[in-house]
């Protein structure tokens, strides 16, 4: 598709614009927000306005394409990891106290942060602190809960809001009015671009959601349910999962003023315990952030799918900070 630009990044960007005219800027910045939510173009938009490759007013634009400029370093895990090591993060810094190429400072952008390992992030720590000549790192940040207090602290905090359901609409069908994006709104929290990704399979994925709460209400077979997941993509599986359950939550605490059409009614949810319910996302978000053939995916569905169809009664008690359900992890 031919790149689009992202409207309800505009206030941010203006507001970024307004900081560097009052020589304000920030040298390191942090970028959070719900996935699919363009927290990547923004980070593009600001490196690429940094060394002087953006124009002022043009906004951030999707789809994604990494720049590529002797002065930026983009920096993500290895294809055959789920992690960002203290060794590349030692050769970014090395990079980073280099003379510009072009004369117009370094930038580089980490994402998703916190894939770092607790050694990368203590080696960043400095830097982020005390940068070396006149440099913009830019974090983002896929699970806030993932990253070290010590990196906040040292950075400017930037959250990107999701945007109202008819901005959404409007943007989306703006790219292609044959698709039932309320469909796919419904089934990502209204993440614009996660909407995207899913377009072409909105029925697949409203038949899985269907199926997962039917679990919680006593419908359907947990193991017949991951035996069959097992066979798709990890990833489109474990965000279907993660939508619904923050679905789930947001039915729990609004009731009914919960999004319309919620596959979760009262009558299902009041016997969970809500904090379950975060431990369970939690869970989910740590798999989300790890290589798919770190552990084992059957296995892993099929404990998922058992926990949830028994109500999470277990969750919170059994399972800790930084553990997972049996079978998830292949050693």
């Amino acid at each position: 598709m031919s790149e689009i630009g992202i409207p309800w990044l505009l206030p941010t960007i203006e507001a970024w614009q307004l900081r560097v005219s009052q020589g304000r800027a920030p040298h390191a910045v942090l970028i959070d927000g719900a996935p699919g939510v363009g927290k990547r173009a923004l980070a593009a938009w600001l490196v690429r306005q940094k060394l002087g490759l953006e124009a002022v007013a043009a906004p951030p634009v999707h789809p994604l394409e990494v720049p590529e400029f002797a002065d930026l370093h983009w920096l993500s895990p290895p294809e055959d990891k789920h992690s960002i090591g203290i060794d590349p993060i030692r050769e970014l810094i090395g990079e980073l106290a280099l003379t510009s190429y072009e004369g117009r400072g370094k930038a580089a952008v980490i994402e998703p942060a916190n894939a770092m390992t607790d050694n990368a992030a203590n080696s960043l720590l400095k830097t982020l602190e005390e940068p070396a000549g006149d440099s913009l790192i830019v974090l983002v940040v896929d699970k806030v809960g993932r990253l070290p207090a010590t990196i906040f602290s040292r950075c400017q905090r930037v959250t990107v809001n999701l945007p109202p359901k008819d901005e959404s609409l409007a943007w989306l069908e703006a790219i292609d009015r044959t698709l039932d994006w309320p469909a796919a709104l419904a089934l990502t929290g209204n993440a614009p671009l996660a909407a995207l990704a899913i377009a072409e399979r909105v029925d697949e994925a409203s038949a899985m959601a269907a199926a997962f709460a039917g679990l919680l209400a006593g419908r359907g077979s947990a193991l017949e349910l991951a035996t069959q997941w097992a066979k798709l993509e990890p990833a489109f599986v474990l965000d279907l999962i993660a939508g619904q359950v923050q679905t789930c939550i947001k039915r729990v605490q609004l009731g009914d003023m919960a999004v319309a059409g919620s596959e979760f009614p009262e009558s299902v949810t009041r016997h969970i315990d809500r904090r379950n319910l975060f431990c369970y996302l939690d869970i989910i978000n740590r798999l989300r952030a790890q290589a798919p053939g770190s552990y084992n995916l059957p296995l892993t569905l099929e404990s998922l799918l058992i926990e949830w169809s028994g109500g999470l009664k277990t969750c919170r008690n059994r399972f800790g900070p930084g553990e997972l359900l049996p079978g998830t992890v292949t050693g």
